[in-house]
């Protein structure tokens, strides 16, 4: 009842808040009828003002605590566990992981001295949540080689007990390659990747105020961290000791780490207390025989059996090496099912000497023939059939970036990483000045005193320039607390005070349009700030929707309020001025919309990339697509590589590249070919 009156109350303040700016226009387009349009004015304030009395849940005393109190960290929790399993089970079947014929991985207790505990008994990938569930203190750690299926193992634990969640802790899945423990604390970084991935936690009404930092505080979440050894050697044992003093034995936790990396930590750092150490084997030779007949036709089954037959040869040798990981095995079956290559090819031992060759041949003919396929584009639905050497290319260029950053999430709104901080804040100023500045010179142009245009434009050009060059600073959002909650009493006094000075300055009209249209965009930011639910699975596409209704909606009420008081000044009973005032308040209300705005940034990071060659005019679409193509995934609101490796691949042939531009890379070999 209470999510289903806060989703009401949001969506009438949105729909009031726009209705009143389409009003206070439409009386400003008649005043040749008669209407005066200080009455109009007056009374649709009034009225406004009464709106927001019935909708102000601070006025009623709603959910209206300092803090977020167990029934709103009850509620926080029931919804973020529907929201991610939502979302987790869809990654899962996207990376085949839900199908009946999934490989099965297993594990056994490690033999290394990485361990507290004794030994943990040996299991296989369905048994994994009861596994962890049996385990005394509920802290497990899963080692093994690249590709072994270590995240496979952490994603399947996690979308079961988000499957088995009636209350208590919710597990959350994060990479460890986004923390820096050399300047941030891993529960400060686990708030802020709640906060950034499930921005609802911000909704104050439905979960209280500082809800993300109470659930981590209280030790609500279940923290599934992915990849200890993504974190630089150097640091690594202090992120682990890091870990150990805000995880200690009494609180579940679970974390995934290569096993010659975290064997080096241990032995600095010391293991992790309470916690199973298990270890994934390598897959046996006749499983991924079996796995690789079932999921080929028989004619393309036909064709591996020379490799069937190496492999029981020499079951210790480079082949059998390289396939008996999950990854290396998974690439093979795509890989030799849709095109025309041989798998006997990997019997040449001169081009594949040993296990890593394979491995990354088989990830340069993944890209390879996700790119450039019509068939496989169709068969992926991905929107279009992408050029080859272009997408690896691009890939290769957002590969080589997260590995300078040391990350293996790409973000939509990091993207402004990859373009100077100085050189961005320039572009995105020079951009939202001139906008701002040609309406300003547009409307005083045709106003009394058309001389004045280029010198006001350029005034309020450089004004606009100077805010968002003091915007381009990434800023946390700050929960509203006490008396700030409430609609009427902000959006009332912030809007009769700017009023009463328009009043002074301009006249009756102006000041009550400004003051009214200030109003409104104080309401309007409440509709918009609070409007998600954590019930709502998080993806990039969904976050990024969120930014451009913010953009687009608050562009228009701006554009009413400073178009409309333009053209009262300048223009009074004249219906051309309103016209022409609403256009160019419009531009500049964008202007100052999207200051503040992650959308905006990344969209001049991304057209500035563009037109250098390093990315696609069409990023989010080709990212989705390569989603599809098998080259990517999700996670949350980030997209990841399938694997490292495949990020790594692509980022080697990235740095070779800019290293000796003339060398052709294995791919443009290819495509010239095939051309």
């Amino acid at each position: 009842m209470i999510r289903d009156m806060s989703r009401l109350r949001q969506q009438a303040v949105l729909s009031g808040c726009v209705l009143t700016a389409v009003l206070a226009a439409a009386g400003l387009f008649v005043t040749d009828s008669g209407i005066n349009p200080q009455v109009w004015l007056i009374c649709l304030a009034l009225g406004f003002l009464l709106f927001l009395a019935a909708l102000d849940p601070w006025l009623h005393r709603k959910r209206a605590a300092e803090l977020s109190t167990d029934a709103h960290l009850d509620a926080a929790c029931a919804a973020l566990a529907t929201g991610l399993a939502a979302q987790w089970r869809e990654e899962c079947r996207s990376r085949g992981l839900a199908d009946g014929d999934l490989l099965d991985l297993r594990w056994t207790a490690t033999e290394l001295d990485v361990s507290d505990e004794p030994d943990a008994p040996p299991g296989r990938s369905d048994a994994v949540v009861g596994a962890f569930e049996r385990q005394i203190n509920r802290r497990l750690v899963v080692i093994g080689e690249a590709g072994t299926g270590k995240t496979t193992i952490a994603m399947l634990l996690t979308v079961g007990l988000l499957d088995r969640y009636t209350h208590g802790l919710v597990p959350v899945l994060l990479p460890l390659s986004t923390w820096d423990p050399t300047t941030e604390d891993v529960r400060t970084w686990l708030t802020r990747r709640l906060y950034e991935d499930h921005p609802a936690l911000r909704n104050t009404e439905l979960y209280g105020s500082y809800a993300g930092d109470l659930l981590v505080e209280q030790h609500r979440v279940l923290p599934v961290l992915d990849g200890l050894d993504d974190i630089p050697a150097d640091v690594r044992a202090d992120a682990l000791a890091k870990i150990n003093r805000a995880f200690p034995v009494s609180r579940p936790l679970v974390l995934t780490c290569r096993t010659a990396e975290f064997a080096d930590t241990v032995s600095l750092a010391g293991p992790v207390p309470g916690a199973d150490v298990i270890e994934l084997e390598p897959l046996d030779l006749d499983e991924v025989a079996a796995y690789l007949r079932a999921v080929s036709d028989p004619v393309a089954a036909a064709r591996w059996e020379p490799v069937f037959i190496r492999l029981r040869e020499e079951p210790d040798g480079r082949l059998a090496e390289a396939l008996s990981t999950p990854l290396t095995m998974w690439l093979a079956s795509v890989v030799y099912s849709v095109s025309d290559l041989e798998p006997t090819e990997l019997l040449d031992r001169g081009r594949f000497p040993d296990a890593r060759s394979i491995s990354d041949h088989l990830v340069d003919e993944l890209v390879a023939q996700a790119f450039g396929n019509r068939g496989a584009a169709h068969q992926a639905r991905a929107s279009q059939v992408w050029p080859r050497e272009k997408s690896r290319r691009w890939l290769g260029f957002l590969a080589y970036e997260m590995r300078q950053r040391g990350i293996r999430e790409l973000a939509w709104w990091e993207l402004r990483r990859s373009v100077g901080s100085a050189w961005l804040a320039f572009l995105g100023a020079l951009a939202l000045g001139s906008i701002g500045g040609f309406g300003v010179a547009w409307l005083m142009a045709y106003a009394s005193t058309p001389k004045l245009a280029p010198y006001t434009g350029l005034v309020a050009g450089i004004l606009v320039g100077a805010a968002a060059l003091t915007a381009s600073h990434d800023r946390k959002p700050k929960p509203r607390l006490g008396i700030w909650r409430s609609l009427l009493l902000v959006c009332g006094v912030i809007g009769l005070g700017v009023g009463l000075v328009f009043g002074a300055m301009y006249g009756l009209s102006a000041g009550l349009v400004v003051g009214l249209g200030i109003a409104v965009a104080i309401a309007l930011r409440f509709a918009l700030a609070s409007s998600a639910e954590l019930s709502q699975a998080s993806s990039p596409q969904w976050t990024m929707a969120r930014d451009r209704i913010a953009v687009w909606t608050g562009s228009l009420v701006l554009g009413v309020v400073f178009g409309s008081a333009a053209a009262l000044v300048f223009g009074p009973n004249e219906t051309g001025m309103v016209g022409l005032g609403l256009a160019s308040g419009l531009m500049l209300g964008f202007a100052l919309a999207v200051l503040h705005l992650r959308w905006w940034w990344f969209t001049v990071a991304r057209i500035w990339l563009a037109t250098r060659g390093r990315l696609p005019w069409e990023l989010m679409v080709f990212l989705e697509d390569a989603r599809k193509l098998g080259v990517l995934c999700r996670a949350g609101a980030c997209y990841q590589f399938r694997h490292g490796l495949v990020q790594d691949r692509l980022a080697e042939h990235a740095a070779t590249r800019s290293a000796s531009p003339e060398r052709r890379s294995p791919f443009a070999t290819r495509a010239a070919s095939e051309a």
